[in-house]
């Protein structure tokens, strides 16, 4: 099948609105520069925290990632630590950033960079320098970081407690699962053009679908094959009327501190209009589920 999108509308997709942001604590350079660091203004070194790595998508950067989630306007009511790191410019023409992800997206220019190793250096500086929560780290992606957000549980399962993918989508094939149990959330609008619900290919190289994707981490966390779909529906997308999120849930019979979750946001786009209830769902979903 014949992709309806092309290189330019990933990177369409994915530039997104800018609007003000909050202060930060202060910059660490974790190998690529300084990043900012949001943390709770009132955090104690005695008292473990959760940790929130944001992935930006393709050609966006994590500053302005972070203004279009607004995850940092929730640090201090939630109490977690929040950086937002930057990929690596391509070489191509317009220097978009990207991750290295997956065979589909979002390497095109053959890099081999090793961006799961870099998250996970975050992680271990951050866990040196503050109070982190070792059960619970958590990855949030947005299309090509929710590429990454899976490449980063898979590969490192010990230390990943779960993720959030919003319009992402597993490895490009069914490689081995991880080691270690990892609850994974997929946020997926069903009229997404850029990485389509049902799955598609870029370049060449097939991707799967959000059901596909959740269907496989289920298997992976040895959960139930059939997936309950729940009677509350969540409402997340402005541009959609009503509450137009359908939940459905894979968590019986799953190893301890596994599971899968589908949010399929419907008529949604692949950069939905985020509700002011999106960024309080996810954060609440991620904080319910600890490594264990």
């Amino acid at each position: 099948m014949t992709p309806p999108h092309s290189l330019a509308a990933i990177l369409v997709g994915c530039l997104l609105a800018v609007t003000p942001s909050p202060s930060v604590a202060q910059g660490i350079d974790f190998g690529r520069g300084e990043l900012p660091i949001h943390a709770p203004t009132a955090y104690e070194a005695s008292t473990p925290a959760p940790l929130v790595i944001l992935l930006h998508g393709y050609g966006s950067n994590g500053a302005r990632h972070n203004r279009y989630m607004k995850f940092s306007t929730l640090v201090d009511d939630y109490g977690f630590f929040l950086v937002s790191p930057d990929g690596t410019e391509a070489t191509t023409e317009r220097k978009p950033r990207f991750w290295n992800a997956s065979a589909a997206c979002c390497n095109f220019a053959g890099s081999t960079v090793d961006d799961s190793g870099y998250i996970m250096a975050i992680i271990d500086e951050m866990k040196a320098r503050y109070p982190i929560d070792s059960n619970r780290v958590y990855l949030i992606g947005h299309s090509n970081g929710g590429f990454m957000s899976f490449r980063v549980a898979r590969e490192h399962s010990d230390g990943i407690a779960a993720i959030v993918s919003l319009a992402g989508a597993a490895a490009s094939r069914d490689v081995p699962g991880p080691t270690s149990p990892v609850h994974i959330l997929q946020v997926h609008g069903t009229d997404d053009e850029t990485i389509l619900y049902a799955g598609d290919e870029i370049g060449g190289t097939e991707y799967p679908g959000a059901v596909e994707t959740v269907e496989r981490w289920a298997r992976y966390n040895n959960c139930r094959a059939e997936g309950s779909v729940m009677d509350e529906k969540l409402d997340l997308d402005d541009a959609v009327d009503g509450a137009e999120t359908v939940v459905t849930r894979f968590a019986n019979g799953c190893r301890t501190g596994g599971s899968a979750e589908l949010w399929t946001i419907q008529d949604g786009a692949h950069s939905p209009d985020l509700s002011e209830r999106f960024a309080p769902e996810v954060l609440e979903w991620l904080l319910a589920h600890p490594k264990r």
